[in-house]
């Protein structure tokens, strides 16, 4: 499958692709644990069908020591026992976030509590914003149709 664009030789991706990239390391610097990050960017990816990201956050994660169970039963995190209350309520706000068209009143107020329970104020910042981030670059993904399978850890770092 070959993608519809080149972002990396286009100038104008490559201007606005510059921006993303700062904001993904500005995430990844942020007191959000890096596991959360990568489940959360891996759940909103398997939503949104991005075979790209899934692969990416998939990879990224397992070289940062996820382990292969956890990361086969993120779709399936409110039937499995690996995750913890605040890993939890990370995914059901990516959820959420993530299917806000699904649902009349967007986030509902108990898992937004259920969020802030777990987190800080700078980690719910962080959380919202890298949901909001992984939706944006899952739909450049999408549109395009960036071919998946070749990602290697660090790729992008």
């Amino acid at each position: 499958m070959d993608a519809r664009l080149n972002y990396f030789a286009d100038p104008t991706a490559g201007k606005v692709l510059k921006y993303f990239m700062s904001a993904g390391k500005a995430l990844k610097d942020s007191p959000l644990p890096t596991p959360t990050q990568e489940l959360v960017a891996l759940r909103v990816s398997q939503i949104n069908g991005c075979a790209v990201c899934i692969d990416m956050h998939t990879k990224e994660a397992a070289a940062a020591g996820e382990t292969s169970v956890r990361l086969n039963l993120v779709a399936a995190w409110r039937e499995a026992t690996v995750f913890t209350e605040a890993e939890r309520a990370a995914l059901a706000l990516a959820e959420q976030g993530t299917r806000v068209a699904d649902a009349a009143d967007g986030v509902s107020d108990e898992v937004w509590a259920y969020a802030a329970k777990h987190y800080d104020e700078e980690q719910l910042t962080a959380l919202v914003t890298l949901i909001s981030m992984m939706n944006a670059v899952n739909r450049l993904n999408i549109i395009t149709r960036q071919p998946a399978g070749d990602y290697e850890p660090g790729q992008f770092h």
